[in-house]
């Protein structure tokens, strides 16, 4: 697939070069709108010419494809004609996410060059938070009056239908704009042309409020399976509708974020590879100087355990593998509970029962590893490689402290992130580098306290 794009870019610039644009268009006519748009961006200065040569509707649909960077290009390349075509046969959310992304001077063109209808509609939407329902949804969707016939229905939707982002689902509102029903396309064709639109729709539906969370809304459509879903103000009364493309985008910036966090990075909305090394720097190096101070505490309880580990030098050997895999085990149930909370699938309520399962999964984990632990060192390190030092006692002692490290990390790691979620932070922050320091101390202490009690030093 890389190679068959490589080629086709190839032809691209070969074409542009010689200036042969009648068997260009021929060639990107046939493609989707995203494959276009992923050529376009190998293209670089040469991508206004590129677009001028597409119909009017696929250079929109490639223009809400493209990054902000290649927007921003082709807007200061559009004349004013051009950019109010362009702007016309946008749909208004994907509209308002151009012009959040864009600089002041591009915005001003963009609401310069917008219908009056739009530029309200515009200014309606970036007043309402950034992680809000309100700030992802559209305004163009088909509304209809429960006193209508179906005839009448029908008429309506052929005479507003093509300026509004989709059909299939319609909203029935009443005269002061509040919901009282919905209805699919399926059921109008499928109706007779005299029914009334009040006993054929359906009034038992979901909605989501403007300020409801936008990833709530994002996870609602995923499990309603909804194309789109309608968004009402305080008082009831319909504004919007969340359609499932931007749900999907939602979704995928929320995972990104996650991950990031999860990986101890601050989040940033840029692609990797367009990312500034200064900006790159600035995102991972503040929880870096915090995991190192943090990680001070393992120096402090070996410095304490100094003459522990001089009076018996081969317990030192088995702190990396302690730390290891303390730290895996409680980087397993982190994340665990991390997806189920961003699922909905758990919460702070049910703390006891998580905590539970992660015992009992834990002491089966350590059991098995520490059974597996300690043939290994009684066969490999003691026979094998010949080292007296390696003890039944010794082995005990490591096997013991495994048993209890993964115990440890398991309950750590599948409660921060519910106390994270329960007094406002978010779950992510509390994964693997953060929980693997916290980690490596508790079976620090473990560790020398066994041996004390085992071995005596």
């Amino acid at each position: 697939m890389e190679e068959d794009r490589d080629a086709l870019v190839e032809k691209i610039e070969d074409l542009l070069s010689r200036k042969q644009y009648a068997p260009l268009r021929d060639l990107l006519l046939p493609l989707e709108a995203a494959d276009i748009a992923a050529l376009c961006g190998e293209l670089g200065e040469k991508v206004p010419l590129v677009f001028r040569l597409l119909p009017k509707e696929l250079a929109a649909e490639v223009f809400v494809e493209l990054d902000s960077d290649q927007q921003e290009l082709l807007i200061q390349s559009f004349s004013n004609t051009e950019l109010k075509e362009v702007l016309d046969e946008l749909y208004l959310d994907d509209t308002v996410d151009i012009v959040e992304e864009m600089p002041a001077n591009v915005v001003k063109r963009i609401l310069r060059h917008s219908d009056p209808e739009m530029r309200k509609s515009i200014n309606e939407i970036l007043k309402y938070p950034d992680d809000s329902t309100g700030s992802i949804m559209t305004t163009e969707f088909v509304d209809l009056k429960e006193t209508m016939t179906v005839e009448d229905a029908l008429k309506r939707i052929r005479r507003t239908g093509p300026d509004k982002e989709t059909i299939n689902i319609c909203y029935v509102i009443d005269e002061q704009r509040h919901l009282i029903g919905v209805l699919s396309i399926r059921t109008l064709l499928l109706a007779e042309e005299d029914d009334v639109i009040g006993d054929i729709m359906e009034r038992n539906f979901i909605c989501v409020q403007t300020l409801d969370d936008q990833e709530s809304t994002a996870r609602a459509l995923s499990k309603y399976d909804f194309l789109a879903l309608p968004v009402v103000d305080t008082e009831t009364r319909l504004v919007g509708i969340v359609t499932v493309d931007d749900a999907m985008d939602v979704l995928q910036e929320e995972v990104t974020e996650d991950i990031e966090k999860m990986a101890a990075i601050l989040p940033s909305d840029k692609p990797y590879l367009k990312t500034g090394v200064w900006e790159t720097w600035k995102a991972r190096t503040p929880w870096l100087l915090v995991l190192m101070l943090s990680a001070t505490f393992t120096g402090i309880i070996l410095t304490h355990f100094e003459s522990a580990l001089m009076s018996c030098a081969i317990l030192t050997s088995f702190v990396p593998m302690l730390s290891g895999t303390g730290g895996n085990s409680g980087t397993q149930a982190s994340t665990a509970v991390i997806r189920a909370l961003s699922l909905g699938e758990v919460h702070f309520s049910d703390v006891l029962r998580v905590l539970w399962k992660e015992f009992r999964v834990a002491l089966s984990c350590g059991v098995c590893l520490a059974a597996a632990n300690f043939v290994k060192m009684l066969l490999v390190d003691r026979w094998l490689l010949q080292n007296p030092a390696v003890t039944p006692m010794v082995a005990l002692v490591v096997c013991i402290t495994l048993v209890g490290t993964v115990l440890c990390a398991k309950l750590v790691g599948c409660s921060l992130p519910l106390l994270a979620e329960k007094i406002g932070f978010d779950p992510a922050v509390m994964a693997s580098p953060f929980i693997s320091t916290i980690v490596d101390s508790i079976s620090l202490l473990i560790y020398f306290q066994v041996a004390s009690l085992i071995l005596g030093v």
